[in-house]
C-alpha cells in the first residue's frame, strides 16, 4: 500500500491525485495506493471556485471533471487543514510514503510605486476572491463607489476584473456570486474602467476569446487609442510586428481593438477603454486614491521598456494591480525566494545544495511559477507522479520510458470496494469511507482537536449552495459569502470551534 499526501485541492492538486491513480494501476505492476487531498479550506477545486470569473461557466464546469477525482474511492478530501499550524511537515512525511505541494500561487506582485497602499488601490486578486467568495475576503470589503477604475495588466485576470466592473449587473443574476457582492454589483457607480499595459498590444498576455467577450457587452463601449496600436511608434526593434506575424494570437487580438478603435457607441451606460504603452509611476490622492500617473513608453533595441519621460494623469478613484502572482513558502518546506517556487527536478523536491529530499514532490505553479492554463497542470502534474512512482514503486522515470498523454490513461476502479458506484451516490460514499478508514491522518488531527471537513461535508455546502439560489431565484448555485456561513451548512452535531480553518 503507498499512501500519498496532496497539499493543495485546486487544478494541480486533484491532477496530481488524478494521476498517482491512473499511473499506479498502469505499471507493469499495478501498485495499490491510496491518496489523502489536504486543503486549508473547506471547499474543494481552489482556482476554479475561486479564480474564475463566475460568467465564464463552460471554464467552471472543470470542477465537474475535478469531482469525478474527489469521489474516486482511493481518495479522500480534507478540508480545513492548514499545514504548519494543524499538522507539520514532519507529521506528514512521518505518516506518508510521499507528500506532494501543489498550493498554487495566492499572493499578488506589487508595483513598488508611491500611494500603493493608499485606500482605493487594491490587488487585483483580492477583487476576484471577493466577487468569487473567498472565504478569506469579507462579503464587504469592497464598496464600488468609484466612478472611474484603473485596472494595470493586460492578462486574462485584469480582462476578467474589466469585464466584472463594465457588464451590467443583471447578467450576473444566474450566476453563483454571493449575494452581498451581487448587492454592491446591483449599486455599483463605476462608468469607466482603463485597462492599463507597459508594453504594446501584441506582448499583451490575454485571450483573443478573452478579449472578444468585452466587445460582446451589452451597454458598454470599448475602445482602443488608434494610435496605440500602431505596433511601430513605439517599437524601433520590429519585435512587435514580428509577433504579429508569428502568432495567431496576437493577429486575432489586433483583429479584435482595431474594430474597436474604429467604433463609437454612443449613449453607453459604460466605457471600457484598453490602454497600452503607459506605466504606472504614481497613485495619488490625499486620504484615498484620486488619480494614476502613469509614463508613456518604448521598447528599446533589445527588447528592454524604457520610460519616455511623458507623464498623463488618468482619473480613477480605484487602482486594481494585476501585474503577476506569487507563491508563498510552506512551513518547513524549501522555498527559492528569488522564483517563489519550490526547487526541484522533475517535480522531486530539492534542498538549499540542490540535493533530492526523498518522499517530497512539487506540481502546479509552486512548481513552475504561475505559467499556462488551468489544463497545463495535467501535464505538469504526470511529470511529477511519473518521479513519484519511479522512485516508490519501480516505475519508469521521467524522460527513460513516454507515459500515454494523460487524456489517454482510464480512472480505474477501487483496489477494494465500491466498484461500480455513480459518482456521488451513497454507495460510492461508503466504499470509499470503509476503503479509507486507514488513513492515518485523522489520527494526527484528532490528538489536535481538528476535525477536518469531509467530502460528504463538502456535499452538504454544495446542497446549501443549491437551496440558496433557489430561494432567491438566482440559477443552480449561489455561493455562501463566508467562512461561518460554511460552518453553518456543516452538521449541527460538530462543534464549529473544532473546524479549523485558517489563513
Amino acid at each position: 500500500m503507498l499512501r500519498v499526501a496532496v497539499i493543495g485541492s485546486g487544478p494541480a492538486g486533484l491532477y496530481t491525485a488524478e494521476a498517482l491513480v491512473k499511473q499506479a494501476a498502469a505499471l507493469p505492476v499495478p501498485v495499490r495506493l491510496r491518496v489523502d487531498v489536504l486543503d486549508r479550506l473547506p471547499t474543494p477545486y481552489g482556482l476554479v471556485r475561486y479564480g474564475v470569473a463566475p460568467d465564464h461557466k463552460s471554464i467552471k464546469s472543470v470542477a465537474t471533471y475535478l469531482r469525478r477525482v474527489l469521489e474516486h474511492p482511493d481518495v479522500e478530501f480534507h478540508g480545513g487543514v492548514h499545514l504548519g499550524r494543524d499538522v507539520t511537515r514532519e507529521d506528514l512525511l512521518a505518516a506518508y510514503d510521499a507528500v506532494v505541494y501543489a498550493t498554487g500561487a495566492m499572493r499578488d506582485a506589487r508595483l513598488a510605486i508611491p500611494g500603493e497602499d493608499l485606500p482605493g488601490s487594491y490587488a487585483a486578486t483580492d477583487f476576484v476572491n471577493w466577487y468569487c467568495g473567498h472565504p478569506d475576503i469579507a462579503a464587504d470589503a469592497f464598496t464600488l463607489n468609484a466612478e472611474s477604475v484603473a485596472v494595470i495588466g493586460v492578462g486574462n485576470v485584469a480582462v476578467d476584473v474589466a469585464r466584472i466592473l463594465a457588464r451590467d449587473p443583471a447578467e450576473l443574476h444566474e450566476t453563483d456570486i454571493p449575494e452581498p457582492v451581487m448587492a454592491a454589483l446591483r449599486s455599483s457607480s463605476v462608468r469607466e474602467v482603463h485597462v492599463i499595459g507597459r508594453r504594446g498590444p501584441a506582448q499583451a498576455k490575454f485571450t483573443t476569446k478573452e478579449l472578444r467577450e468585452l466587445g460582446d457587452l451589452p451597454g458598454v463601449s470599448v475602445s482602443v487609442a488608434p494610435g496605440e496600436l500602431d505596433l511601430d511608434i513605439a517599437d524601433p526593434s520590429g519585435a512587435s510586428a514580428a509577433l504579429a506575424d508569428s502568432d495567431r494570437r496576437v493577429r486575432g487580438n489586433l483583429v479584435a481593438m482595431r474594430g474597436w478603435a474604429a467604433s463609437t457607441e454612443p449613449g453607453t451606460v459604460r466605457r471600457l477603454r484598453l490602454r497600452f504603452w503607459l506605466r504606472p509611476v504614481e497613485i495619488t490622492g490625499t486620504e484615498r486614491v484620486q488619480a494614476l500617473i502613469v509614463e508613456r513608453t518604448r521598447m528599446t533595441s533589445d527588447g528592454a521598456v524604457e520610460g519616455t519621460g511623458q507623464l498623463e494623469t488618468i482619473e480613477a478613484q480605484m487602482v486594481l494591480r494585476s501585474v503577476g502572482y506569487r507563491s508563498v513558502p510552506l512551513d518547513g518546506v524549501p522555498f527559492d525566494d528569488r522564483t517563489h517556487t519550490v526547487p526541484s527536478s522533475s517535480g522531486r523536491v530539492l534542498d538549499a545544495d540542490g540535493k533530492v529530499l526523498p518522499g517530497e514532490y512539487v506540481a502546479g505553479w509552486l512548481k513552475r511559477g504561475p505559467t499556462g492554463v488551468i489544463g497545463t497542470n495535467k501535464a505538469d502534474a504526470a511529470q511529477t507522479v511519473q518521479a513519484l512512482l519511479a522512485d516508490l514503486a519501480g516505475g519508469p522515470d521521467v524522460g527513460a520510458e513516454a507515459l500515454p498523454r494523460p487524456g489517454l490513461l482510464r480512472m480505474p476502479a477501487s483496489a477494494e470496494g465500491a466498484e461500480g458506484a455513480e459518482p456521488g451516490s451513497a454507495e460510492g460514499l461508503v466504499g470509499a469511507g470503509d476503503a479509507l478508514d486507514r488513513s492515518p491522518l485523522p489520527a494526527v488531527l484528532a490528538a489536535r482537536g481538528v476535525r477536518p471537513v469531509s467530502y460528504a461535508d463538502w456535499l452538504r455546502i454544495e446542497e446549501a449552495e443549491g437551496e440558496l439560489a433557489r430561494s432567491l431565484g438566482r440559477g443552480d448555485r449561489v455561493k455562501l459569502p463566508s467562512l461561518d456561513a460554511l460552518r453553518a451548512a456543516l452538521p449541527r452535531d460538530e462543534e464549529p470551534g473544532r473546524l479549523q480553518v485558517r489563513r
